[in-house]
């Protein structure tokens, strides 16, 4: 798998290169898509993006968790967090992305066979 990450930047270079708006432009747009976003989630609504998917904000409860070094019962507050669900259609594009790359890949060498023992030398 690949190690790289996608920045804000990236983004605004495809816009860029896609659209066709000036880069001070497409960087201006995907900043506002991103507040927009940032803004709906922080009032608690819903985002859903069309083959993409959805993010919402949950709400989890108090609970009772393990300090893992002593072994303590430590309450762990109540909290909110944000949830990604990927659509079927992003789901669907990532597993045949995953498969193409399986079997376009070549097979791995096999280990070389330690050679048979000869025989012991004849006595005599």
């Amino acid at each position: 798998m690949s190690e790289t990450t996608v920045t804000r930047a990236d983004l605004a270079e495809a816009v860029y290169q896609e659209v066709g708006l000036s880069r001070n432009d497409s960087a201006t747009l995907v900043e506002t898509v991103l507040g927009e976003i940032v803004g709906a989630l922080t009032r608690g609504e819903t985002v859903k993006i069309s083959s993409f998917g959805s993010f919402s904000v949950r709400q989890k409860g108090r609970r009772i968790g393990r300090n893992p070094k002593t072994g303590d019962e430590v309450p762990i507050l109540p909290r909110k967090v944000l949830v990604f669900r990927a659509s079927h259609v992003l789901k669907n594009k990532i597993n045949r992305a995953l498969t193409k790359a399986a079997q376009a890949a070549p097979a791995a060498p096999k280990p070389p066979t330690p050679a048979a023992p000869s025989a012991p030398p004849a006595k005599g």
